[in-house]
């Protein structure tokens, strides 16, 4: 099978566009994945939303209340997000960072799900 550069498949894990194939398999030289090429033929369907997690597994939603875990420095601020400050009403966005929200003395700003737990 010879497909031309541009009609090679992205890759789907990383969605790479620098894949190549090798002996009947796709190879992702960026996330170092590997499908087969009978796999490339079927189009990716949407995995429906996208899912965000904290730090310690739970799956966020909008509306959540979520709980600070580490003191976060704020660029452009004089201060930083403190340890264990509550923010309440987040919204899930797209982006490398997947929170928006609003906090108090600070106003609003994007966090990621890494850096906090989502309250029970």
């Amino acid at each position: 099978m010879l497909l031309a550069m541009s009609e090679l498949p992205p890759c789907p894990k990383c969605a790479s566009a620098y894949t190549w194939v090798d002996q009947g398999r796709f190879h992702c030289p960026e996330c170092d994945h590997e499908w087969n090429t009978d796999d490339a033929a079927a189009k990716p369907t949407e995995d429906g939303p996208r899912v965000v997690k904290d730090s310690v597994g739970n799956v966020l939603q909008d509306g959540d209340t979520v709980t600070v875990i580490k003191d976060l420095k704020v660029r452009g601020a004089s201060g930083s997000v403190k340890v264990g400050t509550k923010v309440r009403n987040i919204r899930i966005v797209d982006g490398d960072h997947d929170i928006d929200c609003k906090i108090d003395g600070f106003g609003q700003m994007g966090l990621k799900s890494e850096f906090v737990r989502k309250v029970t």
